[in-house]
C-alpha cells in the first residue's frame, strides 16, 4: 500500500494506459524540486485482475522512450488505493464515473489525465488495446503531452513537508 498522499493513475484493466501514464508521470516527478520528486505514483484499473502482466505492445512503447514496464502487475482499483490519495487522474469520463460511482469514499482531486491541457484537446486517452504499436505508441505520445500540465496542477496541491 503506497504511503498517504501518492497518486493514482486509473484505466480499464491496468495493462496499458495507466501503467504508461505512472511511469512517466513518476519519470518526469524524478526531476522535480522536493516534495514532488518523492511523490509516490500507482497505477490501477477499474475493471483490473490482479497480477496480470503489463502488454507486449505497451512494454515495447515504452522501452522505445528507455522506461522498462516489465516488473508491472495489474492490480483493481480499491477503497483502500484510493483513501489518502492526494489526486486520482483517470483515462477516460467513464473511469471517473464508475469511481464515483462503486466507492464510498470519491477523493476530492478527481480528474482526467489529459484534462489540465489547453483546448482543442481531447481530455480522453483511447484504449490502445488488442491495437498494433503505432497505436501504443500514438497513446504514449498523448500522455508524454499531457505530463507537464499534471505536474503544473500537482504544484498547486502539494503540500509542502
Amino acid at each position: 500500500m503506497p504511503a498517504p498522499g501518492h497518486i493514482l493513475i486509473v484505466c480499464t484493466a491496468n495493462i496499458c494506459r495507466s501503467p504508461m501514464a505512472a511511469a512517466l508521470l513518476q519519470h518526469f516527478l524524478a526531476g522535480q524540486n522536493e516534495p514532488l520528486k518523492s511523490l509516490p505514483v500507482v497505477s490501477a484499473g477499474i475493471a483490473a485482475r490482479q497480477g496480470d502482466p503489463i502488454s507486449d505492445n505497451a512494454a515495447v512503447a515504452m522501452k522505445r522512450v528507455g522506461l522498462d514496464l516489465s516488473p508491472h502487475a495489474s492490480q483493481p482499483v480499491t477503497q483502500q488505493l484510493l483513501d489518502g490519495v492526494l489526486a486520482v487522474f483517470c483515462m477516460t469520463e467513464s473511469h471517473r464515473a464508475m469511481i464515483q460511482l462503486q466507492f464510498e469514499r470519491v477523493p476530492k482531486h478527481l480528474y482526467l489525465f489529459r484534462e489540465f491541457l489547453p483546448p482543442p484537446v481531447d481530455p480522453e486517452v483511447e484504449d490502445p488495446y488488442g491495437g498494433p504499436l503505432s497505436v501504443y505508441e500514438t497513446c504514449r505520445d498523448n500522455l508524454v503531452e499531457a505530463v507537464p500540465s499534471v505536474v503544473n496542477f500537482l504544484k498547486t496541491i502539494t503540500p509542502a513537508r
